[in-house]
């Protein structure tokens, strides 16, 4: 079982001396399978995703002293990212974990007290190398649950530093503005409204919303 200060570590992997709260790898994958209700690939994946992640960027308690320097950017709406909060604790409510879409195993966590930031990116070929780990494990999924566990960082992960500009009205906080839409009504937040032909509307009245009024 892959545990936080096993091995000889190098890149893009885990330092060592990382704690996230004193708990080990076992304990955060069991905290996130309560929250998410069932132990699968995306589950360990998004758990060692969040620590590397977390150390990269130098946040050791992102529930405790660290958790308003800490944003984290989502791009999938899959198992993983049940993961990733449980282990984080950001959520959409906190305004500290953002949902981007766009459909990649990947996160970005960044530092508001550094200004450092890193994306990382689930490995697509790690798939395939976790048969080298368990070969005698048929099912394909049960064989990417346990060598997820062991694989070192760099079979299963890209790191990448990158630059996140994280607009005023995007971040934790009270809200900065809101104001009614001139066509329904409705009060908008976080400048989320739309101004067209000097008319300040929401963002449904403006393109179209998901829901069609009955």
């Amino acid at each position: 079982m892959y545990t936080v200060d096993a091995g000889k570590r190098k890149g893009c992997q885990i330092s060592k001396d990382l704690l996230i709260s004193q708990r080990s790898f076992n304990d955060l994958l069991d905290e996130s399978v309560k929250i998410h209700g069932h132990l699968c690939p995306g589950q360990v994946l998004g758990v060692r995703l969040s620590m590397l992640g977390l150390d990269k960027i130098g946040i050791y308690d992102p529930k405790g002293a660290d958790r308003k320097k800490l944003i984290v950017y989502v791009e999938i709406d899959r198992c993983a990212t049940d993961a990733i909060q449980s282990v984080t604790g950001c959520s959409p409510g906190k305004r500290s974990l953002k949902l981007m879409d766009y459909g990649k195993m990947a996160a970005t966590f960044v530092n508001l007290g550094t200004d450092r930031s890193i994306r990382v990116l689930s490995r697509e070929d790690s798939k395939q190398r976790a048969k080298n780990y368990f070969p005698e494990i048929e099912d394909k999924y049960k064989c990417q649950l346990e060598a997820y566990k062991v694989m070192p960082d760099e079979e299963l992960f890209e790191c990448r530093e990158v630059k996140v500009k994280v607009p005023v009205e995007d971040m934790p906080g009270r809200p900065g503005r809101r104001i009614a839409c001139d066509t329904c009504g409705e009060f908008v937040q976080d400048s989320r409204d739309i101004t067209i032909d000097g008319k300040v509307v929401c963002k449904a009245c403006a393109h179209g919303g998901y829901y069609d009024v009955l």
